[in-house]
């Protein structure tokens, strides 16, 4: 802050969580928030609009988008640093979940300026709830990237992944992206593809990539979706990952481990445990050799 701010008390920053689909779902501290701040930065006005005036909320708004969000937040935390509380929404959700929401907190820390966040709705955890799949563990990966060698990387980074993963897609995109997801995750891996939450035609249809592209082919995709996808299992990696061992022979298997500066005999239990035999079985075919 500088001179002239020294002597004003900062403003504080609200992240406002706004229905996915059913406007019931508004929490009352978002709703007292939104009525008692100074401002209401909206990802789009026009759609914000609409929220307010069905709970007849007079605060006045600006937009505050992906297409401006570094040079409007740089003047939104200026509003904030001159005492102007601001409450954030996105067009449906949680602020800062895939939105731009993450560049003007970013900010916001970086001017000192005092940040909170009031819970609510996020399709991401709904989808995950619904899904009847794994939910100890997960990743979010959002939209998939649109540029072909990030979109190719992180496909590839998920033909790994155990914990399940959760990917949103507009509908004019979904066949595409469930064709690609079954390509490098299997077409018969286990998903849940949940369709326009909290809204009066919601669904949750768990199946698989392929079926689910066979539906897809032949219906056209609407509403917003969320594909919700089973880990991959850790047994299937530790099976995979015997076969690639076994393409090795025993003696080539076992200098990996002595490079390394192990002993014969615990390089000889690596092995065996590496292949799922008995160390009795790898000194057998080591002196058969």
């Amino acid at each position: 802050m500088n001179k002239e701010t020294d002597n004003i008390k900062a403003g504080k920053l609200y992240l406002c969580a706004t229905p996915i689909g059913n406007l019931e779902d508004i929490t009352f501290r978002v709703l007292n928030t939104l009525k008692e701040v100074d401002l209401i930065a909206a990802e789009d006005t026009r759609h914000t609009i609409k929220l307010l005036n069905h709970f007849d909320i007079r605060t006045p708004m600006t937009s505050y988008h992906e297409y401006n969000k570094v040079d409007k937040a740089k003047q939104l935390v200026d509003k904030l640093c001159h005492g102007v509380n601001i409450a954030l929404v996105t067009d449906a959700g949680t602020p800062g979940i895939s939105d731009p929401g993450e560049e003007l907190v970013c900010q916001c820390y970086e001017a000192g300026i005092e940040v909170t966040s009031l819970p609510g709705p996020v399709a991401c955890v709904t989808a995950l709830t619904l899904s009847g799949l794994s939910t100890r563990r997960f990743c979010f990966e959002a939209f998939l990237p649109v540029d072909k060698k990030e979109r190719v990387w992180i496909l590839e980074e998920l033909k790994k992944e155990t914990r399940t993963i959760i990917v949103y897609e507009a509908p004019h995109h979904l066949v595409r992206t469930l064709k690609e997801l079954g390509e490098v995750l299997g077409e018969e891996r286990k998903i849940t593809i949940c369709r326009e939450l909290t809204k009066k035609y919601e669904e949750v249809y768990r199946t698989t990539f392929r079926l689910a592209l066979e539906r897809y082919e032949r219906e056209e995709p609407k509403g917003e979706f969320v594909i919700v996808i089973a880990g991959k299992k850790i047994a299937d990696m530790q099976k995979e990952q015997q076969r690639s061992w076994e393409d090795l022979c025993i003696e080539e298997h076992m200098e990996i481990y002595m490079k390394q500066g192990m002993e014969k005999k615990e390089a000889m239990k690596m092995v065996s445990k590496d292949r799922g035999v008995s160390k009795r079985e790898i000194y057998r075919l080591l002196i058969s050799h």
